[in-house]
């Protein structure tokens, strides 16, 4: 019998030649990763347990991405106790503020690799999925405990996979395809299971767009959410690293908890309502709904291509009176390419606020949070009560494309209008 990418990574990471689900394994960490929030707290809790060193000072990853730049003195100081504990510990992979967000330069910059096991102190490691790695986020308790041991232990997940055929239509894009699947099975239906997404319209997606799929696999409760890494992947990967690279994916014989198939060519855009990210209708069902504020950007949408998809509809158009767009490159060679290529002209152009590269208003933290009563469409990755820093304020989640055309409208917007 066959395993899954999940299980023949955890089955090599723990020593083991198979393993299967319901099993509990001790596993090795291929790579931990920490911003500046989980990081400084590990950091604080492996050294109030008595441990000063951590494992592997190359193996670990540190980002400062959630509060950038620093919006106050006690940001500052977080700030500055990161650096100062990751020069401490010899830790040499570290991108500090304005770099970028860390699921963005980690594989922007070759550390997340196909087979490989992450851990990150960010419910979004899922990212990494999209490489081919078992990615995913775990407490502080536990990346204190990996920081120090360079293990971690792990339920061996059942597995899911999501058959996705068809060419998606002009206008739709792999942010409409997760939310789709939100709505349709809820974000439930992979609690503590692993994901595979295959099939052709899968195949077809570029590396941007396949990490927004892995990216939002933890919005239906995902431990892991891979695409298989194939050519696509290793050309992605081979400018970005000198590591061997090879393809990764399930045995032909692996056995699943459930197989979805989905025929993709006639998905609408789809757009997820306050206050529940399975709370999903198609473009043509939501009505009119104004904005106060259209975010493009985040771990989940702020790479190239969704730039390059959004300003498509931006070009030679302005944002509507009363209606703020607030762009968040996802790193800062993110924004070296949309200078380089024009693209960044156009935003502003346009009448686009850009913001330094980090998490922005995504977690309600730092700029563009919302006032009482305003309502955003944004391209991030939540929309729970108070996620945008207001719980008195409302939140849509849509693809780049929709939070452009928005934007434009000053009120949600099916984007295919603008892309006949």
């Amino acid at each position: 019998m066959g395993m899954t990418m999940a299980e023949k990574i955890l089955a090599r990471a723990s020593g083991r030649e198979f393993v299967q689900p319901g099993e509990f394994v001790t596993a090795q960490v291929d790579l931990l990763m920490g911003h500046d929030l989980s990081f400084f707290a590990a950091n604080a809790m492996m050294i109030s347990s008595g441990r000063d060193k951590v494992w592997d000072p190359d193996k670990i990853a540190v980002v400062i991405d959630h509060f950038v730049p620093a919006p106050n003195s006690t940001y500052a100081e977080l700030h500055k106790n990161v650096r100062e504990a990751v020069h401490r510990h010899g830790i040499k992979i570290f991108y500090d503020a304005g770099r970028g967000i860390c699921h963005q330069v980690l594989p922007e910059n070759g550390h997340a690799l196909p087979g490989q096991l992450i851990v990150g102190g960010d419910s979004h490691t899922t990212t990494y999925g999209a490489l081919g790695a078992a990615s995913t986020g775990v407490g502080v308790s536990e990346l204190a405990y990996a920081m120090a041991k360079g293990s971690l232990w792990f339920m061996v997940p059942e597995t899911i996979k999501f058959i996705l055929t068809g060419a998606l239509p002009k206008g739709v894009s792999a942010k409409d395809i997760i939310l789709y699947i939100a709505g349709r099975f809820t974000s439930e239906v992979a609690q503590y299971k692993s994901i595979e997404f295959c099939g052709e319209a899968a195949e077809a997606l570029n590396m941007d767009q396949r990490m927004t799929l892995s990216n939002m696999g933890v919005e239906i409760g995902a431990k892991f959410a891979f695409l298989a890494a194939d050519d696509k992947t290793i050309a992605y990967l081979k400018e970005r690293t000198t590591e061997p690279i090879e393809t990764f994916g399930p045995d032909p014989d692996a056995e699943y908890s459930a197989v979805h198939e989905l025929e993709l060519s006639s998905l609408e855009p789809q757009v997820a309502c306050p206050h529940n990210v399975d709370n999903v209708k198609s473009i043509s069902e939501i009505g009119a709904v104004a904005v106060d504020q259209a975010v493009l950007g985040s771990c989940t949408n702020g790479r190239v291509d969704d730039f390059e998809r959004a300003v498509a509809i931006l070009r030679s158009r302005k944002v509507a009176r009363g209606v703020r767009l607030l762009a968040i490159p996802a790193s800062m060679e993110v924004s070296r390419q949309l200078d380089k290529s024009g693209l960044m002209g156009v935003l502003l152009e346009a009448g686009t606020i850009v913001a330094p590269s980090g998490c922005g208003p995504c977690m309600g933290g730092h700029m563009g949070v919302l006032a009482n009563g305003e309502t955003a469409i944004s391209s991030t990755n939540r929309n729970f009560k108070g996620r945008m820093g207001n719980p008195e304020a409302f939140i849509y989640l849509g693809s780049p494309e929709t939070v452009a055309a928005s934007a434009v409208e000053g009120r949600i917007a099916d984007p295919r209008k603008y892309l006949a």
